[in-house]
């Protein structure tokens, strides 16, 4: 059913315990950060209402911009968090994954942070290269899964719907596996790294995406599960702060519960992922053809081999913030 081995990649993650650690004092850390500002929206909406005779409204409207508040400053800080999280972890991961551990004398996060410099350069950097993958692997899967909606067959639009939604959800996985193929590789042109590691997705598209698919309905599932889980406890929290009673007890649930996905649940699938990946391309080099169909499928991948070329050419390369073309 699945070409990964889960009792090998949960010895990997024990291994990276220090940064699962780290990873989960960040997101649990956001999370509280949201149950704060939130609840402290909320008390302030709730004096403010009794003013004008509907606290109630008050404390909905207070808690709504506390929790508008903290997601506009995580918006910002997403590029922070791909950087120092992110790219962190991929790159404790893949050492690991390759046999190699990490060099004495230094802890866990502070080496992960030196190797993500030295492969990625400035966050911006990593960030443009990111939205570009993104981009890129969503518009092969869309193209390469459209035939389906051909064919005449009743019912089959509705489950390719499905069958999209959960291949969107892989995308955080498999983007994360591209930037470990360049961690892998040793180059210094994080561009041409990606457009190779991208044809040669394409190559083996077929038992990646199978996996990707069961990973991203495994993983959510389990997250569902840790929200069940953690819902009675917030209950009993928020119990403690009536304004914020009703909607706002499943919001926190929801919350906390993707907090642990982020700091523990996705490293699992983030790992199993490079694994299969790895295992797909060895010994493999990026085909021709495939290259060829996926310039002619999107701009985006057209966009990143000419900041490979510039790069590769010794010239300028393209200036990393400026917005991938659409």
């Amino acid at each position: 059913m699945w070409d990964f081995k889960l009792g090998e990649i949960i010895g990997l993650i024990m291994k990276t315990l220090p940064f699962v650690i780290f990873r989960l004092a960040i997101y649990m850390g956001i999370t509280l950060l949201y149950i704060i500002v939130t609840g402290g929206g909320a008390g302030i909406g709730f004096v403010a209402g009794k003013v004008g005779g509907d606290p109630a409204a008050g404390a909905g409207y207070g808690g709504l911009i506390g929790f508008g508040l903290v997601s506009t400053v995580l918006y910002f800080a997403r590029e922070y968090l791909l950087y120092m999280v992110k790219a962190g972890h991929i790159a404790v991961l893949e050492r690991f994954l390759a046999g190699q551990p990490v060099p004495d004398g230094k802890g866990q996060v502070e080496y992960a942070q030196a190797r993500v410099k030295e492969n990625f350069g400035e966050s911006s950097a990593l960030f443009a290269v990111d939205q570009l993958i993104k981009g890129i692997l969503k518009t092969f899967n869309r193209i390469t899964f459209s035939i389906a909606n051909f064919l005449p067959i009743p019912g089959l639009g509705g489950a390719m719907k499905l069958v999209n939604a959960v291949l969107n959800m892989s995308m955080t996985y498999l983007d994360e596996v591209i930037l470990a193929y360049h961690l892998r590789t040793g180059s210094n042109n994080i561009w041409q790294s990606s457009q190779r590691a991208l044809v040669l997705y394409a190559q083996n598209y077929k038992s990646i995406l199978k996996n990707a698919a069961f990973l991203a309905f495994f993983i959510w599932l389990l997250t569902f599960g840790v929200f069940l889980v953690v819902l009675a406890p917030v209950a009993g929290l928020i119990a403690l702060f009536p304004a914020l009673a009703g909607f706002w007890t499943f919001a926190f649930a929801a919350l906390l519960a993707y907090g642990i996905k982020a700091a523990i649940i996705d490293p699992i699938a983030m790992t199993a992922l490079m694994q299969v990946y790895f295992k797909a391309i060895e010994g493999q080099e990026p085909n021709p053809e495939w290259e060829q169909k996926l310039s002619g499928m999107s701009s985006k991948f057209r966009e990143l081999k000419d900041k490979a070329a510039s790069w590769a050419g010794g010239g300028q390369s393209p200036d990393p913030s400026t917005p991938p073309r659409a």
